[in-house]
C-alpha cells in the first residue's frame, strides 16, 4: 500500500509517498480501505518536529479520516465488511474506566494517531473495532474527514471545559480555521450569540454563513476594542483561543467577569503573558483543552446527519500532492480543511 511517511523532521520536503506492506486484522480488530483524510496544523507540527518533545520515527500522519472496511478480525461484531466508517483519532492501550466511559482524551496513556503512533494518511489501516465509527447514512465519506479532530475539539472547549449555556456570547477567533469553523457551529447549537474574528473578507463571510452573528477584522490593531463595542462594553463570556501570542492579549482583554478562556493550540507561538491582576480582579478562567471525548462523535455526527453541523472542505487533492497540501496550511491559504484521497 501507499502511505505518507516520515523518517526525519523537516519542511515538507521530508514528506514522502512510499510503498508499505499491507496490515492484516487481528482478533477484533477491522480493516480499513482510507476513503479521505485531512489535513490539520498538528501534521504540521509533527513534520517539523516539537521542541522537548520526542515522537516516535518512521512514522505515517494523519489524525482523522473515514474510510470503508475492507475486512475484520475475529470477534467484530459493531461495523460489516463493505460498511463506511469514521476513523477516530485518539487512542489509548489501557482499560482504565475514563476508557470505559468514553472519555479516552482523559487517561493517562491518552494519544493520538498521527502523533503517538501511526496515522491515516495511508491507502488501508488497521484499528481496534472501538476506535471505528460507521458513518451515518446520507454523509458524503469523503467530506466527512473534515469532522472528527476540529468537531471533538470545539465541543470539548466549549460543553465540556467552558460549560458554554445558551444565552452567553462566544468570541470565536478564527473563522475559516478548521476548529474556528467547527465551534461557530457548537456554539450555535448551544444557543449562544457567537461574534468570530478572520483577516479575509470571504473568511469573515463564511464565520456569517455557519452561524456568526458578527464578524469582525482581526487584521485591525483595534479588533478588541471592535468586540467590546458589539457586546454594548461588556466583553464575551467565553473566548476559543488556538492562535496563542498573536492574539493572547486582546483574548483577555475581552472577557467579561467571570469570563472564560479556553485554548487547544498555539499556531503563533508557545508563550503568553498573563496580568494576575487582571485574571483575579475579574474571576477570569484560563483553561487547556486537547481532542475531546469520544463518546460526543456520535452526537456530533447524529448532528452532521441532520444539517446542524457541516463540514468546510476548502479542497480535496490527491494525497500524492501531500506536500502542497502541507504549503498551503503552512501559508495560511485555506479555508476550513483540505483533505486528501488515496491515488495520484
Amino acid at each position: 500500500m501507499k502511505a505518507v511517511h516520515i523518517t526525519e523532521h523537516g519542511d515538507p520536503s521530508v514528506l514522502q509517498l512510499v510503498d508499505l506492506p499491507d496490515p492484516e486484522p487481528s482478533a477484533g480488530e477491522v480493516l480499513v480501505r482510507v476513503l479521505g483524510v485531512s489535513v490539520n496544523h498538528l501534521d504540521l507540527w509533527v513534520r517539523r518536529g516539537m521542541p522537548g518533545v520526542t515522537l516516535p520515527l518512521p512514522m505515517i500522519l494523519g489524525c482523522d479520516g473515514t474510510g470503508e472496511v475492507v475486512a475484520t478480525g475475529t470477534g467484530v461484531t459493531s461495523v460489516r465488511t463493505g460498511q463506511r466508517v469514521v476513523l477516530e483519532p485518539g487512542f489509548t492501550q489501557g482499560d482504565s474506566a475514563e476508557v470505559r466511559a468514553g472519555n479516552d482524551h482523559l487517561a493517562a496513556d491518552y494519544g493520538i494517531r498521527g502523533e503517538h503512533g501511526d496515522g491515516f494518511d495511508a491507502e488501508l489501516v488497521v484499528l481496534p473495532e472501538r476506535y471505528v465509527l460507521p458513518l451515518p447514512d446520507g454523509i458524503d465519506p469523503v467530506h466527512a474527514a473534515a469532522v472528527p479532530l476540529v468537531f471533538l475539539t470545539a465541543w470539548s472547549m466549549l460543553m465540556t471545559r467552558a460549560h458554554l449555556s445558551a444565552g452567553e456570547t462566544v468570541l470565536v477567533l478564527g473563522a475559516g480555521s478548521g476548529v474556528g469553523t467547527a465551534a461557530i457551529q457548537v456554539a450555535k447549537d448551544a444557543g449562544a450569540r457567537i461574534l468570530t474574528t478572520a483577516s479575509g473578507e470571504e473568511s469573515r463571510a463564511l464565520g456569517i454563513e455557519l452561524g456568526a452573528d458578527v464578524a469582525i477584522d482581526h487584521s485591525d490593531p483595534d479588533w478588541p476594542k471592535a468586540v467590546k463595542q458589539a457586546t454594548d462594553g461588556r466583553g464575551v463570556d467565553v473566548v476559543v483561543e488556538h492562535v496563542g501570542p498573536a492574539t493572547w492579549k486582546g483574548s483577555m482583554r475581552v472577557l467579561a467577569r467571570n469570563g472564560r478562556l479556553v485554548t487547544c493550540g498555539a499556531t503563533t507561538g508557545p508563550k503568553v503573558e498573563v496580568l494576575l491582576p487582571h485574571l483575579f480582579m475579574k474571576n477570569i478562567s484560563v483553561l487547556g483543552s486537547t481532542m475531546g471525548p469520544r463518546n460526543a462523535l456520535p452526537e456530533i455526527f447524529a448532528r452532521v446527519a441532520r444539517g446542524a453541523f457541516r463540514p468546510v472542505v476548502d479542497r480535496v487533492m490527491p494525497m500524492s500532492e501531500v506536500r502542497g497540501a502541507h504549503t498551503l496550511l503552512e501559508e495560511r491559504a485555506v479555508r476550513g480543511k483540505i483533505i486528501m484521497v488515496p491515488g495520484e
